[in-house]
């Protein structure tokens, strides 16, 4: 079976836009938290994670942009970074069958909410001549991929993955199974989710937003940060990658799912299917807990979340969860939705390519049902062979993703960028 590296990464968070930016704002544990942008009930002011400077001009023309909703935009952006980063020609493209798997949880809700408000406000709705099929092609979830293949002129499987939260790892763990199969030789894969109405009260509704910030594994944490934000990683064979030179961030190494079926919104109290998903990662990957040197938590910052991923953890893990730092992104970027476990992942192939690993900031007062290593409000040095993405999601879908140095020979023989 062929191995699969990563070569290119594109994201845009609320915290920065390409890597370099976005990773640099993890280290210096910097917010992208902030009031956001549309009335609320009552005049209040709520904060969310939100991309202020983010223009769609600057990655497209302004008569496809029209065509699309923000979520198009923000993924197209992150998928254009990514193959500029991996230096991929639309020749090479072309040659290699390139596909697209997205992951999203909300879809296109603004074009949604934007319908609402125009009949709430103005009483038209769909009566205005063309706005029902506008609607139609800008609102679907799946056209988010397939603005993105005809915009890059992806000659792939074009593929999108609604499992919420946890849909940025499934995407990259489906891609992974396309490049290791033989079917592509180079694959996009990510998750995007634009700023949700939608989201935003919903989790409002069952008392799982924060006020104003996001506390992972703090004993006073009161819950999650709605945001947005888009990842794309360029997955490739690794024979393909070293044929062009391209420069290998990271590999992966295998991944895992579970399913807990045990609530819709609530995790198992045991962590049922986040363990499953560790250990089957571990397993395909041909690793023990020993092998693992960082885990990027799910880490969303409510009660029950919190408790229940450092229980899972330890269950997998054992006296060694206690020597794996876990840190929480969220902490900064707040919850992206279907992109957040995309952007973990991104995360994970930088901490293994530069040796760093992200803080979990706002952490104050330890909880003692959370009493593992949460890297608490500055980054640590510290060599990183093994990174694991961990991503749980309504429904009760879990996944973990192994992500490692890139290493010529065997597992023993590490010797990343």
């Amino acid at each position: 079976m062929e191995r699969v590296v990563v070569t290119g990464l594109g994201l845009v968070a609320p915290n920065g836009t390409g890597r370099e930016e976005f990773w640099q704002a993890l280290l210096e544990g910097r917010p992208g938290i902030g009031a956001v942008g549309f009335s609320t009930a009552g005049g209040r002011s709520f904060y969310g994670g939100e991309v202020k400077d983010f223009n769609p001009l600057n990655y497209m023309p302004a008569h496809r942009a029209a065509k699309m909703g923000r979520s198009s935009q923000l993924a197209l952006a992150a998928a254009r970074l990514a193959l500029e980063d991996a230096g991929l020609s639309p020749s090479r493209i072309k040659r290699c069958n390139t596909g697209l798997v997205l992951g999203t949880t909300m879809g296109e809700s603004q074009v949604g909410s934007h319908l609402v408000d125009s009949y709430c406000l103005h009483g038209d709705g769909f009566s205005r001549p063309g706005m029902m099929g506008r609607f139609i092609r800008r609102s679907t979830a799946f056209s988010i991929a397939s603005h993105l293949a005809t915009d890059l002129d992806l000659p792939g499987p074009v593929l999108t993955v609604p499992t919420a939260c946890a849909a940025g790892n499934y995407a990259v763990a489906h891609a992974y199974d396309l490049i290791r199969d033989g079917e592509c030789r180079v694959m996009l894969a990510g998750g995007v989710d634009s700023f949700s109405q939608v989201a935003f009260y919903g989790f409002k509704r069952i008392f799982a937003l924060a006020p104003e910030r996001c506390q992972p594994f703090d004993l006073h944490r009161k819950g999650l940060i709605v945001s947005e934000g888009a990842a794309v990683l360029v997955l490739e064979s690794m024979e393909s990658a070293l044929m062009r030179g391209a420069p290998v961030v990271a590999e992966v190494l295998g991944y895992g799912m579970g399913c807990d079926a045990h609530h819709m919104t609530v995790p198992h109290p045991t962590g049922l299917g986040a363990v499953l998903a560790m250990k089957t990662a571990m397993k395909m990957a041909g690793l023990a807990t020993g092998d693992v040197d960082y885990i990027s938590a799910h880490g969303t910052g409510t009660r029950a979340n919190d408790e229940v991923e450092t229980r899972a953890i330890k269950s997998v893990f054992g006296p060694l969860a206690y020597q794996v730092p876990v840190s929480s992104i969220k902490s900064m970027i707040g919850h992206t939705m279907g992109a957040a476990s995309a952007i973990e992942a991104l995360t994970c192939c930088l901490a293994v390519s530069r040796d760093f690993i992200p803080p979990t900031i706002n952490y104050e007062e330890p909880d003692p049902e959370c009493d593992l290593d949460y890297v608490p409000n500055h980054p640590r040095w510290r060599p990183v062979r093994v990174a694991m993405s961990n991503a749980y999601a309504f429904g009760g879908n879990c996944s973990s993703l192994l992500v490692g140095k890139f290493y010529a020979g065997g597992k023993r023989q590490w010797a990343g960028r």
